[in-house]
């Protein structure tokens, strides 16, 4: 059925539940069966002479009450009543209100053969877990750090042990480098729009964070040396890899030129590897050009998972890495052997692997929706990145953009977060991972296109 017209007239709520409303009527009374397809969304936004995303949120609405379902290239249709029944019995935790897009998370595996293999791990790791309750030395395990370096190899890196730390995640490992790097007020570089994590920490280490500017294959090596000169900087941050925000791969040979300016005048990179896992055959990192003056961080919360906090650490000397032990261990005192364990139990026996041959799939999968539903060339993201960079299109400033989006319940970032050097542009980061469905990702990509081929004041006048 592609004809079905609901009768909003004597419902007086906003028109998307309305929408919703009429369905679940309408298959209560039996004028919509199973299986049966729904309208398209601009069809039927045009025979009800409404916008199109009030339609969208309808049928979004539809969806999160179990009512339809939307099949990826086929159309929106009623749900069997067992699904329906299932949802009411044991509720979605993917079904939410508002789609956040903000938060920049590896799509969640949802493969059950996968899902089984992952528990059978946490299974097996619970097998010690007594042991796994006590204090443990700061950096891993001997045991720990074979399989650290077994994940680090897959980039090329073959660090000795003595160089390696494991630590509680990215961030206190980024803290204490720049910590031991710097002091309040000295200069950091970055680029002029970075990781709003990297920022923050450098804001309360109290550091003058100064970004360098950014083309097509990184940053400017000219500006990093003129920096080097002017400023003495006593680091480099660097996320080389699908950068977070702009979904930037460094070049390799961009990379070997910023190495060349790094030790051309002694300053130490910190190279941010949390997306360098998700491609295939990206470039090798910064860390295997040039290991003497780069901290390599290699979190996994982006190739696994964010909650397994749990970060790789390759100092570049031994000598360097003993302030940086006893910085974090001051301030975290271990990584969670739990934690740890559990990276290691999946690592060895092939689990991590796996998830993230299907991180790369789903992403993959994301951004070709990206590509499907978005205008041609409006936006920048990696082939198997976990959002995309979206610059406006001139009617739109990032404020109103975000507060129309944020009407029909979608959350995305605008470029402020991440802008370290001059005015913000016009743009906003879009996320397609964490819990949110495939299908779900659909539905915000379709509102978010509709709302860049629209003017504000007509997205105003119609939420």
């Amino acid at each position: 059925m592609t004809d079905w017209t609901p009768d909003l007239s004597s419902i007086d709520k906003p028109r998307y539940l309305a929408i919703a409303d009429v369905i679940a009527v309408d298959i209560k009374n039996g004028r919509l069966a199973v299986g049966d397809r729904l309208p398209p969304q601009r069809k039927l936004a045009r025979r009800l002479r409404i916008d199109f995303t009030t339609v969208a949120r309808g049928y979004g609405e539809a969806q999160k009450r179990g009512l339809v379902e939307s099949r990826v290239g086929q159309g929106t249709y009623v749900c069997s009543r067992p699904k329906r029944e299932a949802a009411v019995r044991s509720p979605d935790y993917r079904r939410i209100d508002a789609v956040d897009l903000s938060m920049n998370l590896p799509p969640e595996p949802d493969d059950p053969a996968l899902i089984k293999r992952m528990q059978a791990g946490l299974a097996e790791v619970g097998r010690d877990v007594v042991a796994l309750l006590r204090y443990q030395g700061f950096g891993g395990s001997p045991a720990d750090k074979e399989a650290a370096s077994m994940w680090l190899g897959r980039r090329g890196l073959v660090p000795a042990q003595e160089r390696i730390f494991i630590t509680p995640g990215a961030h206190p490992a980024l803290l204490g480098i720049m910590g031991v790097l710097a002091k309040p007020t000295d200069v950091f570089l970055c680029e002029a729009i970075t990781y709003p994590g990297a920022r923050a920490l450098a804001a309360q280490l109290g550091l003058n964070l100064v970004g360098l500017p950014l083309d097509d294959e990184g940053i400017d090596p000219d500006a990093f040396a003129r920096a080097c000169v002017n400023l003495a900087p006593k680091g480099i941050y660097l996320n080389p890899t699908l950068q977070n925000p702009t979904t930037l791969t460094v070049s390799q040979r961009r990379r070997g030129e910023i190495a060349e300016v790094a030790r051309r005048y002694g300053v130490p990179i910190i190279e941010d590897d949390a997306y360098g896992f998700i491609p295939v055959h990206g470039p090798a990192p910064i860390a295997a050009i040039a290991p003497d003056i780069t901290w390599h961080v290699a979190g996994l919360a982006k190739c696994i998972g964010a909650g397994v906090r749990c970060a790789y650490v390759v100092a570049p000397d031994v000598r360097a890495g003993w302030p940086f032990a006893a910085a974090v261990r001051a301030a975290t005192v271990m990584a969670s052997p739990v934690t740890v364990a559990l990276a290691t139990r999946w690592i060895e026996d092939g689990t991590a692997d796996a998830i993230l041959r299907f991180i790369r799939a789903e992403a993959a999968a994301r951004q070709a929706l990206a590509v499907e539903i978005l205008p041609p060339d409006s936006f920048k993201g990696g082939r198997v990145s976990f959002n995309i960079w979206l610059p406006l299109p001139a009617r739109w400033t990032r404020s109103a953009f975000i507060g129309h989006l944020r009407s029909t319940g979608i959350g995305v970032v605008a470029s402020d977060a991440f802008t370290v050097e001059g005015t913000p542009p016009e743009a906003v980061r879009v996320c397609l991972g964490g819990p949110i469905t495939r299908a779900g990702v659909r539905h915000a990509l379709e509102y978010i296109s509709h709302a860049l081929t629209e003017s504000p004041a007509m997205a105003s006048a119609v939420l």
